[in-house]
C-alpha cells in the first residue's frame, strides 16, 4: 500500500466538540483517589504486619533468653529490644514453663493513625533449662 492510498483520519474542524471531551478528566477525578486510598491501605496492612511479626521474633526472644535462666530483667530486655516501639512486655512462668506475651499498636498510616490502629501481639513459651533433667 502506498502512501497516498493510505487512509487520513480528518481532523476535527476549528469550532467543534467532539463526543468524548471531557471524559479523561472525569475518569481520572474518580480513579487517582482510589488509588490513593488502596496504597494507603495496602500500607496500613504492611505497617500492621511487620508489626505482628516483630512482636512474634521479640516475644521468641524473650522467651528463650528466660528458659536460659537469665535475669528477669535481661529476658524483659531482649524481648522489648525486638518488639515494635512502645510494645508492653510481660513475663511470668508456669511450672517448667516460661511463658512471654508482646503486644503492640500498629498505627495507621498519615493523619488517621489513631482511627486506623490495630492492636497486635504474640506469644511464645520455652520448657526452662533448669527443668531438664
Amino acid at each position: 500500500m502506498s502512501r497516498s492510498e493510505t487512509p487520513q483520519r480528518e481532523e476535527p474542524r476549528c469550532g467543534t466538540v467532539r463526543a468524548d471531551a471531557g471524559y479523561v478528566t472525569a475518569e481520572a477525578a474518580v480513579v487517582v483517589p482510589v488509588l490513593v486510598l488502596f496504597t494507603g491501605m495496602l500500607l496500613w496492612g504492611l505497617m500492621a504486619a511487620s508489626a505482628q511479626i516483630r512482636c512474634v521474633d521479640a516475644a521468641r526472644a524473650g522467651a528463650r533468653a528466660a528458659a536460659r535462666s537469665e535475669p528477669r530483667a535481661a529476658a524483659l530486655a531482649a524481648a522489648q529490644s525486638a518488639a515494635p516501639r512502645g510494645a508492653s512486655v510481660e513475663l511470668r512462668r508456669e511450672g517448667d514453663l516460661v511463658r512471654v506475651r508482646v503486644t503492640a499498636q500498629s498505627l495507621g498510616p498519615g493523619r488517621m493513625a489513631g482511627l486506623m490502629s490495630v492492636t497486635v501481639g504474640a506469644d511464645a513459651a520455652a520448657l526452662a533449662e533448669d527443668a531438664v533433667r
